[in-house]
């Protein structure tokens, strides 16, 4: 097991940094659980663990939303591969 995973009751986990820091902490979380090398409650803690990333994520991601409809006059384009939206 990595330094980084914390012991259950040693306080909350951190708020990431970014949303790039949280997708890595969750690829990472991932890659361990399906490597089935975690005992039972640390399976739970990394599920746990890895619920709050993908809230944490979903959030960011609204945030930019937000953003986008602002600069867009709440009108949000469709996207289209190669850079064009579709008219």
């Amino acid at each position: 097991m990595s330094k980084k995973s914390t012991a259950a009751g040693a306080g909350p986990d951190p708020v990431p940094a970014s949303f790039e820091d949280a997708m890595a902490e969750l690829a990472q979380l991932v890659a361990q659980m399906e490597g089935g090398q975690l005992p039972l409650e640390g399976s739970v803690a990394a599920y746990a663990r890895g619920s709050t990333l993908v809230q944490f994520c979903a959030a960011q991601l609204e945030k930019v939303e937000a953003q986008v409809k602002i600069l867009e006059g709440d009108m949000l384009k469709p996207f289209a591969p190669g850079g064009e939206a579709e008219q």
